[in-house]
């Protein structure tokens, strides 16, 4: 029970279907034999939906207004909203964007003080949000600027495919000119040491998208191919990424050469997102590659239309909660590999012959 994880979940949107897939992925009480869930929202708002769901069981709720109270046995809900909130089911507000903001700053605030584990995002209207002063154009970008790092990865995971993408969440028209040969190439040095250590994979393979259609045919469609993304591609491999491309990505996915690969690397969010979601969307998981912290959420948006009405699939929340655990024992386990081999190499060198000879 002491080495359960603690897992931070954010209400999201609370008029969209966050607080149902929240409640559905958590309504079978052998979960809690699994991890101790904490969300971040209103036990008001939680109650509400609950009662929209038909065949839901008795939920044992733990009202706490910190992560460090969680009772292991219970439904945590942090209580970080106002008590007259208000829901309006299927209707983006300037209030339901407040709310999302707080209940992430909140379990921002806990996952980098170490009182939950790994942190799981609801859906959000990234729109209401910035409208509302949130500075940023979603998650991914708010949390890369809160841990301070240089450089996320956004991928797509499923059990069969995992997509990251050159460029997130920015206009069509702007895609053009942040491809780079520099920008692929970070990307694809976070994908390769996130599929070792978050996934596992000792030297993964990784497939390169183009981004003009066949591949720019030879430069008749767009040269951004033979000049940036294949000269990325020829200094990733000698830097030992086993990255490969580019590659035509209508082929690729019409084909199935996914399957060939422990990787795709697209050069931007439809272009990735779309194939992934057309094979995977009840089961996708969007990952934040490159952060110190692990943080997961739903393939899938507010879904404002199902909102309250008993319609919403929980397997992407069931799924993002299950990989969020899955990479932050992975990690573990390769960090104590990797200090492993750091203490025998140093043995190594303190035994080391100097000169010919063994200093004793």
């Amino acid at each position: 029970m002491a080495n359960k994880l603690i897992v931070g979940i954010t209400q999201g949107d609370g008029n969209g279907i966050g607080y149902e897939v929240i409640i559905k992925a958590l309504a079978d009480e052998r979960v809690l034999d699994m991890f101790t869930p904490v969300i971040y929202g209103s036990s008001k708002i939680f109650g509400f939906y609950k009662k929209q769901i038909h065949n839901i069981e008795n939920i044992n709720t733990n009202v706490i207004t910190s992560a460090r109270d969680v009772h292991q046995k219970r439904v945590n809900i942090v209580n970080c909203l106002p008590d007259n909130v208000f829901v309006e089911p299927g209707q983006p507000t300037s209030e339901s964007a407040k709310s999302a903001m707080t209940a992430l700053s909140r379990a921002v605030a806990d996952l980098k003080a170490g009182d939950i584990d790994v942190l799981v995002t609801a859906p959000i209207n990234k729109r209401a949000m910035v409208k509302e002063g949130f500075g940023y154009t979603g998650h991914t970008e708010y949390l890369e600027k809160e841990f301070g790092v240089d450089e996320v990865a956004m991928i797509m995971v499923s059990d069969q495919l995992k997509v990251g993408v050159v460029t997130g969440h920015i206009s069509l028209k702007d895609v053009t000119k942040n491809i780079t040969e520099d920008k692929i190439l970070r990307k694809l040095r976070i994908m390769k040491a996130s599929l070792q250590r978050d996934f596992g994979v000792d030297s993964p393979k990784i497939a390169v998208l183009g981004l003009n259609p066949h591949c720019g045919d030879g430069g008749l469609l767009g040269e951004e191919e033979q000049q940036i993304i294949l000269p990325a591609v020829q200094k990733a491999n000698e830097e030992g990424i086993l990255a490969f491309g580019p590659y035509s990505p209508d082929g690729f996915f019409g084909l199935g050469n996914y399957a060939k690969f422990d990787a795709v690397l697209a050069m931007y969010h439809d272009q990735g997102l779309a194939p992934f979601k057309a094979l995977a969307f009840e089961q996708g998981v969007n990952y934040t590659a490159g952060l110190p912290v692990v943080r997961t959420s739903p393939d899938h948006g507010t879904a404002y239309d199902m909102a309250g009405r008993d319609l919403a699939d929980p397997r992407s929340m069931m799924a993002s909660i299950f990989t969020a655990i899955d990479i932050f024992n992975n990690r573990e386990r390769y960090d104590d590999i990797q200090d492993g081999k750091m203490t025998i190499q140093m043995r190594d060198n303190e035994i080391k012959p100097k000169n010919g000879r063994i200093i004793e």
